[in-house]
């Protein structure tokens, strides 16, 4: 695939990216390098590989799934406004 210069010119506008004139022949060449690798990216024969979720064997330390911080929700309730069943009472702003 290969962009020509109103594609440039339009990939710029559409991403609000101010290119001048004398940028766009630079932009369209790397474009179309970013393009050609991944043209080569894809015709790599990717069968029978398992998909990988990091480039290296990273196994990250798990800790136990354990509250640390106090339950003062009836500290906070108390100083509240408007409390009902728990929950807290706002004032109804749209009609």
């Amino acid at each position: 695939m290969s962009l020509s210069l109103d594609d440039v010119k339009r990939i710029a506008r559409l991403s609000r990216i101010a290119v001048t004139d004398d940028e766009l022949a630079a932009t369209q060449t790397q474009l179309n390098r970013i393009f050609g690798l991944i043209e080569e990216m894809r015709a790599v024969d990717t069968t029978g590989i398992e998909p990988m979720s990091h480039a290296q064997d990273v196994v990250l330390r798990l800790r136990d799934d354990a509250a640390t911080a106090p339950n003062r929700r009836e500290a906070f309730q108390a100083v509240a406004p408007a409390v009902e069943d728990g929950l807290y009472l706002v004032p109804k702003v749209i009609e």
